[in-house]
C-alpha cells in the first residue's frame, strides 16, 4: 500500500491557487497604520486572521472586506 502523497497544507506561493496571506506589515501598509494598529484590530476581532506559530497572517480578501465595511459606516 502505497501512503498518500497528497500534501496536507496547501501551498501559499504566489501565484497558487487561493488567497495570498499577509504580514502584519504589509496589511499597515495597506491600510496606511502602523503595526500596533493591525495588532490592534486582530486582538478586537475587526480583522480576521490566523495565527502561524507567533506569526500574524491575513488573507488580502479580509483586508480588503475591512476596508469595504469601514466605508460602510
Amino acid at each position: 500500500m502505497v501512503p498518500d502523497t497528497t500534501p496536507f497544507v496547501p501551498s501559499l506561493s504566489p501565484g497558487a491557487e487561493g488567497a495570498r496571506l499577509l504580514t502584519v506589515r504589509e496589511v499597515a501598509a495597506r491600510l496606511a497604520v502602523s503595526t500596533a494598529t493591525v495588532y490592534a484590530l486582530c486582538e478586537r476581532g475587526q480583522l480576521r486572521h490566523v495565527r502561524i506559530s507567533h506569526a500574524i497572517r491575513v488573507e488580502s480578501t479580509e483586508v480588503e472586506g475591512f476596508i469595504e465595511r469601514q466605508q460602510q459606516g
